[in-house]
């Protein structure tokens, strides 16, 4: 087939680039390098079943361009990380609710399916743990920047499925949990490549707040595997599914695991949140998803524990 993969360019979408190349396929992204970066696609660029468009999905002529002619497409394209958000409020809402309405729209004209990647942000501030697809969203003040985009990750949601319920639209909804893995950068305050690359130059690893939350951290390669079989079975079309590890780790307790691992001499030291983010900054204690679900569908099962997932952000940062 001829895929669309939206924000190819990214840590998520280059990896899923290399796995549907592998499969045989033809695969053309489009990225605007806001958060993603040529160097993780440069290694594709020779492979005559490649290639790239650096624009954004703002950009209406040049995805209807791409959409007409493709098979499928992946909408990964979004404003991401805790610290991006706060830092673009406006641009992160217009990528991430006017960018994805357009790519409904050609999707819908020409008719191609759609797997649309969304969020645990999703979620808020609900304390009631595991999370599944089907539970009441908590969220804080819209004075509060962080919560933006969990509202606007929602209306990608609300307009994937007004899609598939009034135009019959082919569409999978994937919500994912602290992915992480090799060419992931801390740069928009991903915890796991912060605290690697920081331990690997013995430089401080910084923790927000007491340390006491917890997450679920999943390698990049379970989750390309899953968001493929996805978008291959029929019957999770028109589905929101969660996609993650349900292990649990404090952030205090990964610190500590990357020091010894990296055989790091880097001090742990402890930032207020409102210090490191915003007057008002709002954290989850717990972020657990329920994979019951993803698991009746595709038997999904996750290959990669927490030592082998941090072996492998370790091995590349050290490269």
């Amino acid at each position: 087939m001829k895929i669309l993969i939206t924000g190819g360019a990214g840590f998520i979408g280059s990896h899923l680039s290399d796995f549907l190349l592998e499969q045989g396929h033809e695969v053309v992204i489009i990225d605007n390098l806001s958060t993603g970066k040529y160097g993780n696609i440069s290694h594709l660029a020779k492979n005559d079943r490649f290639s790239y468009h650096i624009d954004t999905i703002l950009n209406r002529a040049k995805l209807e361009e791409l959409i007409e002619p493709c098979d499928q497409i992946y909408h990964l394209a979004a404003a991401v990380g805790v610290e991006y958000i706060i830092d673009n409020p406006l641009l992160s809402l217009q990528t991430n609710v006017r960018g994805t309405e357009n790519v409904f729209e050609f999707a819908n004209k020409y008719k191609k399916k759609v797997l649309l990647t969304s969020t645990s942000e999703i979620y808020g501030k609900s304390d009631k743990v595991p999370f599944s697809e089907e539970d009441d969203r908590i969220l804080g003040s819209t004075h509060i920047s962080r919560w933006s985009y969990s509202a606007a990750k929602a209306v990608d949601e609300f307009l994937a499925l007004a899609y598939w319920r009034e135009k019959k639209l082919p569409v999978v909804i994937v919500r994912c949990f602290n992915t992480v893995g090799p060419r992931q950068t801390g740069m928009y305050g991903m915890v796991i490549p912060k605290f690697v690359h920081n331990a690997l130059l013995n430089h401080p690893l910084t923790i927000y707040g007491d340390g006491k939350q917890s997450r679920c951290f999943t390698d990049v390669a379970d989750v390309v595997g899953g968001l493929v079989k996805l978008m291959a079975t029929k019957k999770a079309e028109g589905g929101i599914f969660n996609i993650g590890s349900d292990k649990e780790i404090t952030i205090e307790d990964l610190a500590k695991k990357v020091k010894k691992m990296t055989g790091s001499r880097s001090k742990i030291e402890y930032v207020k949140y409102e210090d490191a983010y915003e007057a008002g900054f709002e954290d989850m204690i717990r972020r657990v998803p329920d994979i019951s679900k993803i698991k009746s569908f595709i038997e999904y099962k996750p290959q990669y524990n927490l030592d082998m997932i941090l072996q492998r952000v370790i091995q590349y940062y050290e490269k």
